[in-house]
């Protein structure tokens, strides 16, 4: 593995790994997200994302994708909390392609007035479809149970806040939080560094925006929505989680390598083919750089989830007495899955960009050493204080 980074004259951060298959996955990233917005402007972060696709001063919406799937490749974003990404996947010989597209996204959009009017009426149906999906939904109201207003909310807003936006405001918003010295620069693939950084220095110029900030403020509730037109009952159980790049983040992810990861999994044993409660189990370690929560979701009916609560809560409690072969496993199982992700430039592009914004990117490569040297008294005492924390609970239930 050959791994690069350089910091250039306009305070772009690029982060470069080398490979010899003739493929390149390339993002930009802006450190901006919806945890920056006020409650009165939830969504525009993700507004933003769609504009900048409507079209710029040398290129039509059809010209912006068209010039990169005709090469095979794929063009696509997306907004997070903490972080608005562009990316695109394609053969290398098409790699400054790809660029020249990103840049001019970003430097020089258009918000047409027309463009952008339609554009949120697109946003609100995808709202509608999130809210209509329960699974999803459920996912999205256990952040209001975790956070307060306005991290509390949902990335994408709500139909009043969405429809609220003018295309000048959003515009001028756009040009205040978007700025080359807030860009983390990823690139796996087969490419030149020395002439990425190159063509980054000469296309995008160092602007001086000061940095941004928001807060996080915790606390944790419960959610029980009484919902017609659905059969099955959806049901989230979440707690507040270490921060990226703690012992005990990584500590957390064997914990569930062992309680809630796959078929062989404590949680899936015991809910599914001890007590045939539910026909899944998914876990999830939500986090960015300033918050992180562990969240366990499950389909069922709505009178078997006091039970499955209670099961989960027991299974915590258990982790306290994880044993030494039992913590192998789960190293085992981590390093071996992440073995099998490397094989996919866009998984490593984006574990790499999560990790520079969290910690450095060079804890991505140390991975497996940081979770081999984990020890099974940390496993304890982390299993201890989530089991012994207050939780949050989303159910969404047949009306």
């Amino acid at each position: 593995m050959q791994f690069s980074r350089k910091r250039l004259r306009n305070g772009m951060t690029v982060l470069f790994e080398k490979r010899d298959l003739p493929v390149v996955s390339v993002s930009i990233s802006n450190r901006f997200g919806a945890a920056y917005e006020s409650s009165t402007l939830k969504g525009i972060a993700h507004v933003i994302e769609h504009s900048v696709f409507m079209g710029t001063k040398t290129r039509s919406h059809e010209q912006i994708s068209s010039e990169i799937e005709k090469r095979g490749g794929i063009l696509n974003a997306f907004t997070s909390h903490e972080i608005t990404s562009f990316w695109f996947k394609l053969p290398s010989e098409h790699l400054f392609t790809g660029l020249t597209i990103l840049s001019d996204l970003l430097l020089h959009p258009l918000f047409n007035e027309k463009k952008f009017e339609k554009e949120k009426r697109v946003i609100i149906e995808e709202i509608k479809m999130y809210h209509d999906d329960p699974a999803r939904s459920a996912q999205d109201l256990i952040l209001e149970n975790l956070y307060t207003k306005p991290f509390g909310q949902g990335i994408a807003g709500d139909a009043r806040t969405v429809s609220s936006l003018t295309r000048d405001f959003t515009y001028d918003y756009f040009k205040g939080v978007y700025s080359p010295e807030h860009y983390i620069v990823t690139v796996v693939g087969n490419a030149n560094f020395a002439k990425i950084c190159a063509f980054l220095e000469d296309t995008f110029k160092l602007e001086k925006h000061k940095p941004l900030s928001f807060s996080v403020t915790k606390k944790n509730g419960t959610t029980i929505e009484k919902r017609k037109g659905i059969d099955q009952a959806h049901f989230v159980f979440a707690v507040h989680a270490p921060l990226p790049g703690e012992r005990a983040c990584y500590a957390l992810e064997l914990l569930d390598a062992y309680l809630a990861s796959g078929m062989s999994s404590q949680l899936f044993l015991k809910i599914r083919e001890e007590k045939g409660l539910a026909y899944t189990i998914q876990s999830a370690l939500n986090a960015e750089k300033n918050y992180s929560f562990y969240s366990l979701y499950t389909g069922t009916t709505a009178k078997a989830i006091p039970l499955i609560q209670k099961i989960i809560l027991e299974e915590l409690s258990k982790l306290q007495h994880m044993t030494s072969l039992q913590l192998d496993e789960s190293k085992e199982r981590l390093i071996g899955l992440a073995h099998l992700s490397k094989e996919e430039s866009t998984k490593v592009m984006m574990d790499l960009l999560f990790t520079e914004y969290a910690t450095k990117a060079e804890d991505y490569y140390a991975r497996e050493r940081i979770l081999s040297s984990i020890t099974l008294s940390e496993v304890r005492a982390l299993a201890k204080s989530l089991s012994l924390s207050s939780f949050s609970t989303v159910s969404i239930i047949p009306a």
